[in-house]
């Protein structure tokens, strides 16, 4: 168990940070000046033996997980991307706002044309007011299923963590893995309409674990002194799965989540959503053995198939004799539909008000949005056999009932740099076009109301202005937790809740004071979400379910944030080696 000790001096800690942060800050803003991080990423074939087969994936620098990346806050990161793969791809910095740099925020045919085969492209950007877990990955088809990896943000030098500072840090990199080449299969379900393919193992740092064939020796490691304190950054990189994790018989502290500082939360079992990152402190208080981590699915679909299987890694204290290695405990997994206990995690979460990059919410808003999430049909092609549900029509998503498809010849923000029309449109719509008992399975009987049309209708905003938005899960082909995230910016989780979103009563429940700073939501399975966030940023920014399988089928928008007043606030030009479509 946690020792209480850790717990009183998280908190102490807290109030001499609070006490003291003003002051330590000016001091490493006038003595410490930032650094230039640069990286080469080579991204070609790698041949990896995983689950008794030989496998040709698509990874950076011959390694799975990629590199890591290690900066602090204010530094500025120059990567060298050279695409030696056979596909086109990007990369994007997950969770990083790019504040005056959208040219480097990744997401294909938003913010920039692919990397062809054959050629480069230098990402930079600068850390602004930022620290904490965050990763990268490619965003173009599913080539992240192997093409990831960390991105830690320490604080300034001079600075410190809201907490004790921990022996070590630890990241964790939660993954999926296909027994296949994961384009070819993402393009034949885009081709039949249908579901993406089921994977067939999860990871841990690369690793799969003992539980599956062939894998005995295929498992993450972790060696821990008895009574220290390490800090596990945790990144949920699977593809189209929510995990629970858990530590046999370890509580965790959560002291961060999306690199955002929260209130210490104590707990035996993480909920992380695709694409999110959370923190916490592990001390090492139990007697000297071997301990299993373990993560499986939080599979809130009901009657849709998943993958069932569950990875694990393992702790060893130092001192432990050889055959506790050989009978680690197990810890006990939720339930895959244990939607209480993931919705008791995500709800219970609080942002540490006044520290380190902490933002009060604001209180005027000046552009409402109620926004449906979800499944949807499109028309099957003609001279096309689609074998989506129901069969004769393809699986779709959308928006507001706007399934999003990506121009093919110019980037978004091209588009919007260089003021050329035709491109996209900025008549997204505030409100479904059509309202409905959204949480009620009887709906999908109502056949014109499942299909969705394809197009760019996007949302145009002012610099500075604040959106609020609420988030509707619908039922539509059936009801599942989306992981929403969105580029550029963070936002305020203001409630979240079950059923059909009342504005009478469900927004009495905001947390107006200390709720929780994220990029990626979990919107509940059947429920809502309501965020609130400052357009601060000009550019084109992406906002989309963080299921693969789910993106390139429309679940998914984007804003237009207008230049502010001054060149500071001014999207400068792209960079000369932007590349091409």
């Amino acid at each position: 168990m946690t020792s209480p000790s850790v717990i009183y001096s998280i908190e102490m800690g807290r109030l001499v940070f609070l006490f003291a942060s003003s002051l330590l800050l000016m001091v490493a803003a006038t003595t410490v000046s930032a650094a230039i991080v640069e990286h080469s990423f080579k991204v070609q074939n790698l041949t990896v033996n995983r689950l008794c087969n030989r496998h040709v994936i698509t990874a950076a620098n011959g390694r799975l997980p990629g590199p890591s990346i290690r900066a602090r806050e204010g530094d500025t990161l120059i990567i060298h991307v050279f695409n030696k793969s056979p596909y086109n791809l990007t990369i994007h910095w997950h969770g990083i706002h790019q504040m005056l740099s959208a040219w480097a925020d990744g997401p294909d045919m938003i913010t920039q044309c692919p990397i062809r085969p054959g050629n480069k492209y230098t990402y930079k950007f600068k850390i602004i007011k930022q620290e904490g877990t965050f990763w990268w990955h490619s965003h173009t088809s599913t080539l992240r299923a192997t093409l990831y990896g960390a991105i830690i943000i320490r604080p300034r030098a001079g600075s410190s963590y809201p907490f004790p500072k921990p022996y070590r840090e630890v990241p964790i990199l939660l993954g999926e893995w296909w027994n296949g080449n994961v384009v070819d299969m993402a393009n034949q379900a885009l081709a039949h309409g249908t579901g993406p393919n089921i994977s067939d193992a999860y990871t841990i740092n690369g690793w799969p674990g003992d539980l599956y064939p062939c894998s005995q020796n295929q498992m993450y490691k972790l060696k821990v002194k008895q009574g220290k304190t390490y800090l596990l950054r945790i990144t949920n990189a699977a593809v189209d799965n929510n995990l629970f994790y858990k530590i046999a018989n370890h509580k965790m502290i959560v002291v961060a989540v999306d690199a955002r500082y929260t209130n210490p939360y104590v707990t035996d079992v993480l909920v992380v959503a695709s694409g999110q990152t959370i923190d916490v402190l592990l001390t090492a208080d139990q007697p000297i053995g071997s301990y299993y981590m373990a993560a499986r699915a939080y599979a809130s679909a009901a009657g849709l198939e998943f993958d069932s299987t569950t990875t694990r890694g393992v702790i060893v204290y130092e001192g432990a004799p050889s055959w506790t290695s050989r009978t680690p405990l197990m810890p006990v997994l939720p339930a895959f539909n244990d939607t209480p206990t993931a919705h008791k995690f995500s709800t219970s979460l609080t942002a540490l008000v006044g520290g380190p990059h902490w933002e009060p919410v604001p209180l005027k808003v000046d552009h409402k949005m109620f926004v449906t999430i979800g499944m949807a049909l499109d028309v099957c092609p003609s001279n096309t056999t689609c074998q989506g549900p129901p069969v004769g029509a393809k699986l779709s998503a959308s928006m507001n009932n706007v399934s999003f498809v990506p121009p093919s010849s110019l980037s978004l923000l091209q588009a919007f740099f260089f003021n050329v029309r035709g491109v996209y449109t900025t008549d997204f719509p505030v409100k479904p076009p059509v309202q409905f008992d959204y949480t009620n399975p009887s709906i999908n009987g109502d056949l014109p109301l499942l299909f969705a049309p394809k197009g760019i209708r996007i949302t145009k905003l002012k610099f500075n202005s604040t959106v609020e938005m609420v988030m509707q899960n619908t039922v539509i082909i059936g009801a599942e937790n989306h992981p929403m995230h969105l580029h550029g910016f963070d936002f305020h989780v203001l409630a979240q809740g079950f059923g059909n979103f009342n504005p009478a009563t469900d927004t009495l429940k905001y947390n107006l004071f200390n709720p929780q700073i994220r990029h990626t939501i979990g919107v509940p399975v059947g429920g809502w979400a309501v965020i609130r966030f400052v357009a601060n940023n000009p550019g084109v920014w992406f906002m989309h379910c963080h299921f693969d399988g789910h993106l390139p089928i429309g679940l998914a928008t984007a804003f237009v944030v207008e230049n502010g007043p001054t060149p500071e606030t001014t999207l400068p030009p792209p960079p000369v080696d932007l590349p091409q479509c």
